[in-house]
């Protein structure tokens, strides 16, 4: 500002007095010599002029850039709430009553609270009586949790369970699922099961650990293995793998837009020590985000998938799920239904497209071909099934060897999103084998 009135004085005097004015020019050195206390007066007054209208123009600007700001803002706003409404548009919420007082009843609501528990008991009741109950879980904390509740039911609900039925409880992932079956009865190879969930989710208990490692807000070490056996921790991800392959985990499996960033830290994390705890990590996360983007929410919403894509890298969780599938699949008796619930969109994607790869191909061998997604564009294989007793199945995929049940995956009801606001994200496919 102290710089406006010279400024001002000087163009003035440049506008009035050339620096060649006309030699020849007798009427122009009369001028001159009339004007000096005049010229001494009008650049002052116009440098006034100057100085006062400039933070006009700046609040003007401010006011400008405001405005476009809030206008941009609201675009985004729209934009996301479209694409939300759009989200919503392609899923298919469930309609199936919410029994709050059964969810709670076989959950603990102070380490887990089963999601859509109704609709799970919906797929899998049209099998009858149950006679054999195979439990599978990597983790042996949950695994030692899950076989006490079940010991609980067994014991205190007798009079509402079949006489003849078998629990069973092993420590296994479910692409090991053929070893596991043949350990209870080498029969069931032969004559398959009539129905397999696969709950793709973390627990609460397993969050809320921060020993585990899993949690964003508690400081913990960094390690994220959903089984205590395998040797690969996040810390070794994080401190020695090639920064070309944190940075590729960072984008492929967390999805994260702010990948570069993130990867250049972790490098540089490295000379100054390394990072050994989930702390560190977040530290470094907030570091990294920019503060305009959502506040506190912002750098949060960076962590979890920062946290996500070392969880999926550690446990190597989307190859295990797609030979999961493939293996529960070969496992079905005729009829025989899987169902799975995944919870975020890699999993889903995988579940889906494998889906699509089963009923268009001789599953056996544990591979698929790439020509499941053209099940979408075929009418003739898509089917609006109104004359199915089971209320919950609207569309259905058919292929030589299978059906698809879900078209669009079924998700909790507004209802338990209120009691449990992790279920948003469940999503519920089911196919059946022919």
């Amino acid at each position: 500002m102290a710089m406006a009135a010279p400024a001002g004085a000087s163009l003035l005097k440049k506008l009035l007095f050339p620096l060649t004015p006309p030699l020849a020019s007798s009427k122009f050195l009369n001028l001159r010599r009339c004007l000096p206390s005049s010229a001494s007066v009008a650049p002052r007054n116009f440098s006034a002029t100057t100085a006062a209208s400039t933070p006009t123009r700046i609040r003007k600007n401010k006011n400008k850039k405001k405005r476009e700001q809030k206008e941009k803002q609201s675009n985004a706003s729209s934009t996301s709430r479209r694409a939300a409404e759009a989200l919503v548009k392609r899923r298919t919420r469930s309609e199936i009553e919410f029994d709050e007082e059964t969810v709670l009843r076989f959950g603990d609501s102070g380490t887990h609270i089963p999601v859509m528990l109704g609709e799970v008991l919906e797929v899998i009741q049209a099998h009858g009586e149950m006679q054999s109950y195979i439990g599978l879980d990597v983790d042996p904390v949950a695994h030692e949790k899950a076989r006490a509740r079940i010991n609980v039911i067994l014991q205190g609900c007798s009079c509402d369970l079949p006489s003849n039925l078998k629990v069973h409880t092993l420590l296994k992932n479910f692409k090991d699922i053929k070893p596991a079956l043949c350990e209870v009865d080498e029969k069931l190879l032969v004559t398959g099961v009539d129905g397999i969930l696969m709950d793709l989710g973390m627990s609460s208990m397993q969050v809320n650990s921060a020993e585990r490692g899993f949690s964003v807000l508690s400081n913990g070490p960094l390690d994220m293995r959903m089984n205590p056996q395998a040797t690969l921790k996040a810390e070794d991800i994080l401190n020695s793998w090639p920064d070309t392959e944190v940075g590729r985990i960072l984008r492929e499996y967390g999805e994260e837009n702010n990948w570069r960033s993130l990867q250049k830290k972790v490098v540089n994390a490295r000379l100054s020590g390394g990072l050994h705890s989930t702390g560190q990590l977040v530290d470094l996360i907030r570091s990294s985000t920019f503060k305009t983007k959502g506040g506190r929410q912002g750098w949060i919403k960076t962590a979890t998938r920062v946290f996500q894509a070392l969880r999926i890298a550690v446990n190597d969780e989307l190859k295990t799920l797609e030979d999961s599938l493939y293996n529960c699949f070969d496992c079905l008796a005729p009829g025989g239904r899987l169902a799975v619930i995944s919870f975020h969109s890699l999993e889903d994607r995988i579940v889906k497209q494998t889906f699509l790869n089963i009923i268009n191909s001789n599953v056996g061998d544990g591979h698929g071909d790439e020509k499941g997604e053209s099940c979408f564009e075929d009418s003739s294989k898509i089917s609006f099934d109104k004359d199915i007793k089971e209320a919950w199945i609207k569309q259905t995929i058919y292929g030589p060897n299978a059906r698809i049940l879900t078209k669009r995956p079924i998700t909790p009801s507004e209802e338990e999103e209120k009691l449990n606001c992790r279920s948003r994200s469940a999503k519920l496919r089911v196919i059946q084998k022919a």
